[in-house]
């Protein structure tokens, strides 16, 4: 954290953002207590943690073999996957990414579905694979209620996504409609699963003491290892002792568990969203929100003269925009060097605020930055710390993915941190960046349950 001088200005403005251990024992009371509600079928329907059973049982050994195909859709593009299993824990990956327009995105769920049938067949013929019957993973990174391996019913759109005609329905069965329709390929969807699922199966593949799945991108969500004994909703096969649960924690605060740290900023995010008192947690966290708290802050911090003092409404004129300040700049403005600002004064002169900003209000816009990213990289590691210590093994490794936690230069380094403060001490951890997990983790859920 920034300790110049300068940034005392801001201090008592961020002070709200600085969470302390106390408070964060207490959201992982909270977040427990969530957990168990998920898992308790007399309390499932009003937790906010849904804890859906993925009915994926079986962890790869890194032994698999054979070709598979992946389908990862989970934000603004999709891709397509061949994935290539050949046992000694290699595969050879080939994908293709496909974008999905805003008018795809929020029009009817079957254009959607006959979009992504398309691009299907477009990578299919690419790969010269019209004359083969392969079998795909449907990585499906919304919140999702599973009946089954291969069925899924969407509880609700998220990311920007509203496509009418989908929520409540099977996603499964509409992929599959959309394949039939086209008549030209031959393809069977043997699983659905999400993004964490993947991320977890993908790490598992390198790592057998892998229990965690979490996403810090776009979005917000882990699953993990739990044993079947405590799933009560678990309608499954008997006889093996655990399954993946993917707890949907985006949702968590919901039900105003998280309203004692929540900030006007975060409130204000809340109303304008498309979904206004759902995925509280993945508000305070996401890389579709934590650039437009930072963005509002910055408003606060200049109406209160904290900042660019001389501002007149003319060059605030861009930052008074929704979604100006970009994720993406936080991580750049946390590149520089303590001293060397060339990421913030070339982001700040872009924004229009200052044509030369001095390195003192340099120094206060990245102090602004830290405090939020690293609240986000604390509240991630409440929720990780309290599974780690409810699976409670010797050892666990934590998979994880996303854009958030791929570019920030320090997200791993402020979750680390305060998991070690978080986890009990009789149980390390370490956490394993996921190679492709939606994508050859889709692939390995495909493997293991038709192999």
């Amino acid at each position: 954290m920034s300790t110049t001088k300068t940034t005392r200005k801001c201090r008592n403005l961020m002070e709200e953002f600085i969470l302390d251990n106390s408070q964060l024992l207490e959201i992982n009371r909270r977040f427990l207590n969530e957990l168990n509600r998920g898992l308790c079928k007399r309390t499932h329907d009003q937790a906010d943690v849904k804890c859906f059973v993925t009915y994926v049982q079986d962890l790869p050994t890194g032994e698999e073999i054979g070709r598979y195909m992946a389908l990862d859709l989970g934000g603004t593009n999709f891709r397509v996957l061949l994935v290539t299993l050949k046992a000694h824990h290699e595969a050879d990956i080939k994908s293709k990414t496909y974008a999905i327009s805003q008018e795809i995105m929020t029009g009817p769920g079957v254009q959607l579905f006959d979009h992504i049938a398309e691009c299907l067949a477009t990578f299919m013929k690419e790969q010269d694979l019209l004359e083969d019957h392969l079998h795909l993973g449907f990585t499906f990174s919304f919140p999702c209620k599973q009946v089954g391996l291969t069925k899924g019913y969407l509880i609700r759109w998220t990311k920007g996504f509203n496509c009418p005609g989908v929520e409540n329905e099977d996603v499964v069965e509409l992929l599959k409609d959309a394949i039939k329709r086209r008549g030209d390929i031959s393809i069977s969807v043997v699983a659905i699963l999400n993004d964490t699922t993947g991320t977890l199966m993908s790490c598992a593949h390198r790592n057998k003491n892998c229990h965690i799945g979490v996403i810090i991108g776009t979005g917000c969500n882990a699953c993990y290892l739990e044993r079947v004994e405590n799933v009560e909703l678990y309608d499954g096969q008997p006889g093996k002792p655990y399954v993946i649960v993917n707890a949907e924690m985006g949702a968590f605060g919901e039900s105003g568990s998280l309203d004692f740290i929540r900030t006007d900023e975060d409130k204000s995010i809340d109303r304008a969203s498309m979904n206004p008192g759902k995925q509280i947690y993945e508000k305070m966290i996401s890389g579709m929100y934590m650039g437009e708290i930072v963005r509002l802050v910055l408003l606060k911090a200049i109406d209160k003269k904290l900042l660019f003092p001389n501002c007149g409404k003319q060059q605030l004129q861009r930052l008074a925009m929704s979604d100006s300040f970009e994720t993406r700049f936080v991580s750049e403005i946390e590149e520089d060097k303590e001293g060397d600002w060339t990421n913030c004064k070339r982001i700040l002169t872009d924004l229009g605020l200052s044509k030369q900003p001095t390195n003192d209000e340099c120094a206060e816009v990245r102090y602004i930055c830290e405090c939020v990213s690293r609240r986000a990289a604390h509240l991630v590691a409440c929720s990780q710390a309290t599974m780690i210590n409810k699976i409670n093994e010797g050892h666990s490794t934590v998979g994880v993915d996303g854009t958030v936690y791929r570019l920030h230069p320090k997200f791993n380094e402020y979750m680390e941190e305060k998991m070690k403060e978080l986890v009990n001490p009789n149980i390390s951890f370490d956490l394993m960046l996921s190679e492709d997990g939606s994508g050859r983790g889709a692939a390995l859920v495909a493997a293991t349950v038709t192999g």
